[in-house]
């Protein structure tokens, strides 16, 4: 079993230490001193000294999940990228990368479930409407298919002629 002080890289079961050394990354990052951003986060309703932020940075005090989710406000990073691993966190732009990814991901899965609850409600309506069934397949078709379209225009441009 390894060590609680193994400092194998990408491990994400210290979100508590990983989250006191981005506090000081993007501390350090900004500019700031433990009093501004104390200050800020003062602004942003998270009660916290300038002595605490320290104590946090150099892992003499806990972060408590509150005063987590008030960091990551002020920082404008998720809190899974504030607790992520130091490598990645120190890699602002790969964390960055991260969550758009996760969010993307997010978005399709809810874009796919949105889109079977509609088909299958139009398919519910056409088992009921049979009469309409080939012109509302036609029109369904015809409409993908000109979004297809508008996509790859814009994504590869206009195809040559």
């Amino acid at each position: 079993m390894p060590d609680d002080h193994d400092e194998s890289p990408g491990v994400l079961l210290k979100g508590e230490d990983n989250a006191a050394r981005r506090i000081s990354v993007e501390r350090d990052k900004r500019g700031w001193s433990t009093t501004a951003l104390s200050d800020r986060l003062n602004e942003a309703g998270f009660e916290m000294n300038p002595s605490a932020v320290w104590r946090i940075e150099n892992g003499k005090r806990r972060i408590n999940l509150d005063e987590a989710i008030g960091f990551a406000e002020v920082f404008g990073v998720s809190l899974s990228n504030l607790v992520g691993p130091p490598t990645l966190a120190a890699a602002g732009r790969a964390m960055e990368l991260i969550d758009a990814v996760v969010a993307s991901h997010l978005a399709a899965q809810r874009a796919q479930r949105t889109y079977r609850q509609a088909t299958d409600a139009l398919s519910d309506y056409l088992a009921e409407h049979p009469d309409i069934s080939d012109e509302a397949d036609v029109m369904v078709s015809n409409a993908i298919a000109d979004n297809v379209m508008k996509i790859n225009q814009e994504e590869y441009g206009l195809p040559s002629a």
